[in-house]
């Protein structure tokens, strides 16, 4: 990487991120820095030679040339978790266009000066007879707190602080009173933020490694003997749902911890329960640690530092903790990679499974990315040869997949039903709290829908340029580049084509034209009303909002406390409940005809994830889908479970579309305090955009009023890019990252998302 002049930090704490020193790159290092690398720097007015690390290469002058200093030189081999970050956050600035600073705020843990947490413990300074006569001479005196501790303490010679006050409802001032009669010690000393689930605690008993199949061990020494030839390689592992996947990737991680190296595995967010880190922490006890967004600030920062310090070998988490600072990372697992929370919202809108890339090439690390129903880019490089796949397809338990049965709610609804529920579904939900089985009943999206469909026929309003559904607005749409009030109308999120509201269906001319509106709540009251001795959970966004209620309630239904589940997405995602023979899929066409190119394929992925979670006990099990359109292809798959065939059919409609994989898209979202100011901002850079391109090939789709078209009274405006060479698109966002700096505007005024996941 060449330029006149080094932008570098030195000190990489967060909290000195938003302070660079620019220096002079001497001819004898020309060629030899980029971001990451460490060098010696003269520092502050002694000149003292102090580590920095290379945040960016330039050619503009930030400063006063004649004051600048020279780097002093390159630290030969100095390979750090920061300086891996370094070139990983160079990376993700190059990449999907953010500042640097941004970048660095994303890959580097923070650093924060914490007292240090004190773990006391009690522990019984007499043999076992002795306390227990002691506990008999408090019993007569009515002194129970004393004689339970003391019965407890003739058990288990040490407890924690945190037991005995809480659990056993012991006083400090009982404890004080034994401590005094010489009959226990109240012992302390410092550590880190215990990193184990509730139940845990170090040196509990690990439980037995369980034999992999055939065709799980065939998976597993594939990988390591690449591994071992020094073939770093990224593979897919395509298996059914509760076909193992879990276990190879475990013993994967067994396998490159013998070598001396460490492992990350990322987890969707919201598959983060109890149920499936305990797995983890029985085979590899305190080695391991967790990241989740419900911890504080000082957690996060513990846990980084035991990373850090070599006292971990494993780091299990959503996509932050893909950042974790491991010296000797082997291995980077992704599970549910097709998931869209590895995709992150705010700048840089990186993709966790590409980073991941990016970071095991840094690393010299495997990648093993592992789905039911892969994304549609990660099978398509697997078809194009460019990662390895595997295949599990039967489940590891020897049980068969679910029956599927998809309800025509048309026919429902002209033969007079119109509630939420079909006929069939009514009756097996009856059947089985007869039984005393299980039932799970997933809303396909929560609250309200974005598009307008037709009742009697299925006819659904789209875009005729896009091929997207097109969303209601019934309010004020003051996002619009020509200020017109979309109130009343129907609008395409990508290209801005609007039409008029519609009463009647065009193709059938019925009434029955109208959005979904039926949520998780409505679906529980309604379940009360009908089912009136059935115990009915809820799960959505509202139910959870309290730290602890998701793993509550999930933990009630497991412990079969409740007779139906009803919830949204945070349901079906990785859940394994013996007693759930029923799975009913309301409303299937909310997320099949939302506004994006993507909806077939999360329609399929949601589908046959909540089809998953019936019949994973010994007992089979039962799914019920409902739908308005049964014939759509996404549908259809899913209730075969067919994902080869979806993927033919969506990948042809990707290719005569131009969207991803088949081609890349960039979308650009220009933000302005003032409506007009935005909307010629977004012209001004879609016309830049259109003409960087070289010889055809290209779309520029907009720009338009986002589909929020103001939030904290900020402006919105969007369009898209697309082009079937994704480098070209980076070459894009480079012309417009000039054009944004000669115009010297704000740059978070305009933000880029490749392939973004959802549309603006």
């Amino acid at each position: 990487m060449t330029g006149r002049y080094a932008n570098i930090i030195a000190d990489i704490s967060h909290e000195k991120l938003d302070r660079t020193f620019q220096y002079i790159i001497p001819d004898a290092l020309q060629g030899r820095l980029e971001p990451g690398t460490a060098v010696m720097i003269p520092f502050g007015a002694g000149n003292k030679l102090i580590r920095g690390y290379v945040m960016e290469i330039t050619d503009r002058a930030e400063y006063d040339v004649g004051k600048l200093k020279s780097v002093e030189s390159v630290i030969e081999d100095a390979v750090t978790p920061e300086g891996d970050a370094l070139r990983l956050a160079g990376w993700i600035k190059e990449h999907y266009g953010s500042t640097m600073i941004a970048a660095l705020k994303t890959v580097l843990p923070v650093k924060r000066k914490l007292k240090p947490v004190v773990k006391r413990t009690i522990c019984a300074l007499e043999d076992a007879d002795t306390l227990k006569l002691a506990a008999h001479d408090f019993e007569k005196k009515h002194q129970v707190a004393k004689a339970r501790l003391l019965h407890e303490l003739s058990v288990q010679p040490a407890l924690p602080y945190s037991l005995v006050v809480g659990k056993l409802g012991v006083s400090p001032q009982t404890l004080r009173s034994l401590e005094n009669a010489g009959l226990i010690r109240l012992e302390a000393h410092e550590a880190y933020k215990n990193s184990m689930p509730q139940g845990g605690a170090p040196g509990w008993q690990k439980k037995d490694v369980r034999q992999l199949s055939e065709a799980q061990l065939h998976i597993v020494n594939e990988i390591q003997t690449e591994y071992e030839a020094g073939i770093r390689g990224t593979y897919l592992i395509h298996g059914v749902t509760g076909s193992g996947k879990t276990e190879v990737y475990m013993e994967l991680i067994e396998r490159v911890r013998a070598m001396g190296k460490q492992a990350i595995v990322l987890i969707p967010e919201i598959a983060l329960t109890y149920q499936t880190l305990i797995r983890f922490y029985r085979r590899f006890g305190e080695r391991v640690s967790v990241m989740n967004s419900r911890l504080s600030p000082g957690e996060r920062s513990d846990r980084y530092e035991c990373a850090r310090r070599g006292e971990i070998d494993i780091m299990i988490g959503p996509r932050s903790a893909l950042f974790t600072p491991f010296e000797r990372l082997g291995l980077v697992i992704i599970d549910e990679e097709h998931e869209s929370g590895y995709k992150s919202e705010s700048m840089p809108k990186y993709h966790a499974r590409e980073v991941a890339g990016e970071l095991c090439r840094i690393k010299r690390a495997s990648l093993v990315l592992g789905s039911a129903t892969p994304s549609i880019e990660t099978y398509y490089r697997a078809k194009q040869g460019e990662i390895r796949l595997f295949t599990l397809k039967e489940r590891l338990a020897g049980g068969a997949l679910p029956q599927v049965r998809v309800e025509d709610m048309r026919r429902e609804l002209k033969e007079g039903n119109r509630s939420i529920f079909s006929r069939r579904l009514y009756a097996l939900m009856a059947e089985r709290l007869k039984k005393g089985e299980q039932t799970m009943l997933f809303l396909n999206r929560r609250g309200y829908a974005g598009f307008v469909s037709c009742r009697a026929c299925g006819h659904v309003m789209k875009c005729p340029h896009c091929d997207v559904s097109l969303s209601e607005h019934n309010v004020p749409h003051s996002g619009r580049m020509d200020g017109f009030s979309a109130a009343g109308r129907l609008v395409c999120h990508y290209c801005g084509y609007e039409t008029p509201g519609v009463t009647k269906c065009p193709e059938c001319g019925s009434k029955y034209i109208l959005g979904f509106r039926a949520g998780t709540q409505q679906v529980e009251e309604l379940l009360k009303k009908e089912f009136p001795n059935a115990r009915v959970l809820r799960m959505d966004a509202d139910t959870t909002r309290t730290k602890g209620s998701y793993e509550k309630i999930l933990s009630a239904f497991a412990n079969e406390e409740a007779d139906i589940l009803v919830g949204t997405q945070m349901i079906v995602k990785g859940h394994d409940f013996a007693g759930v023979t029923l799975v009913g899929i309301l409303a299937a066409d909310m997320s099949l005809h939302r506004n994006d190119f993507r909806a077939g394929e999360r329609t399929f992925q949601l589908l046959t994830q909540a089809a998953g979670r019936a019949g994973r006990g010994t007992l089979g099990g039962e799914v019920v889908i409902q739908t308005y359109q049964p014939e759509n292809y996404a549908i259809v798959h899913a209730s075969r479970q067919d994902y080869e065939g979806f993927f033919e059919e969506e990948l042809s409609y990707r290719d005569l579309m131009l969207y991803p994989p088949v081609a890349g898209m960039l979308a650009v979202l220009v933000l302005a305090d003032d409506e007009l100011l935005g909307a010629a901002r977004a012209r001004e850079l879609a016309d830049c955009a259109a003409k960087s391109f070289g010889a055809g090939g290209a779309a520029v789709i907009g720009p338009s009023g986002a589909g929020i078209g103001k939030i904290n009274d900020v402006y919105r405006f969007v369009f898209y890019v697309k082009h079937r060479d994704y480098s070209v698109l980076v070459e894009v966002k480079d012309a417009l990252e000039r054009l944004i700096a000669d115009r010297q505007w704000n740059s978070e005024s305009v933000q880029f998302d490749f392939n973004p996941m959802s549309s603006y």
